[in-house]
């Protein structure tokens, strides 16, 4: 397998199925595209039909999209378990990856991930505000039904998904508590942060800069 991936400091659709196949611990090799350059979109037409990182190609199976990538990995590698075996805790998880897919547009575009970006408070929109409102109510209705540490308990694609959320509050210094955080979500968010593989993928993002 290989999966095409953006550049790591930025790429936060990368670093989802990345962590998943990380987690596997199937090989795989890498290639990287630069992304913010003039080149990049001709040098993605030959791997992504979207022509958007990621894209994971195995043997002659191209798939362009994280989340699609995500549940193949899931189906083609069943006992890995990257989703919980419970029916109702699946639902919940693929619920809220179907949501983080799709939403919290003004956090993603307020927000951006950096990984080399120093860490510094941001003056956040109402719109920011309310994504992150939203954000914190997600994590502890999850946290509350599952008892954690993972938001489905046990490591799961939906912790990939939420990884680079994780980034976003360390590097604008966003106090969750100031958003009805009891503190678990800022300790989730941190568990995210201290997990071997994200640390690797920060490490090799601070050696692409």
């Amino acid at each position: 397998m290989d999966l095409v991936i953006g550049t790591r400091r930025w790429s936060t659709w990368s670093l989802r199925p990345w962590l998943v196949l990380k987690r596997l611990g199937q090989p795989f090799s890498e290639t990287l595209v630069p992304l913010r350059t003039p080149e990049t979109s001709a040098t993605l037409e030959p791997f992504s039909p979207g022509g958007q990182v990621p894209v994971l190609k195995d043997e002659t199976l191209v798939v362009w999209d994280s989340l699609a990538i995500c549940e193949y990995l899931n189906d083609r590698f069943a006992q890995a378990k990257l989703w919980p075996d419970d029916l109702s805790r699946r639902a919940r998880g693929r619920a809220a990856v179907a949501q983080m897919h799709a939403g919290f547009s003004s956090l993603r575009g307020e927000c951006p991930m950096d990984l080399i970006a120093q860490p510094a408070a941001l003056e956040l929109t109402d719109a920011t505000v309310h994504d992150v409102r939203k954000m914190v109510r997600l994590w502890l209705t999850l946290l509350d039904a599952s008892g954690g540490p993972f938001l489905l308990g046990d490591w799961s694609i939906a912790d990939a998904y939420f990884t680079p959320v994780a980034t976003r509050f360390r590097t604008y210094a966003v106090p969750l508590t100031d958003f009805g955080d009891d503190g678990r979500c800022g300790a989730y968010a941190a568990l995210l942060l201290e997990q071997p593989a994200f640390l690797e993928w920060e490490r090799l993002a601070k050696a692409e800069d």
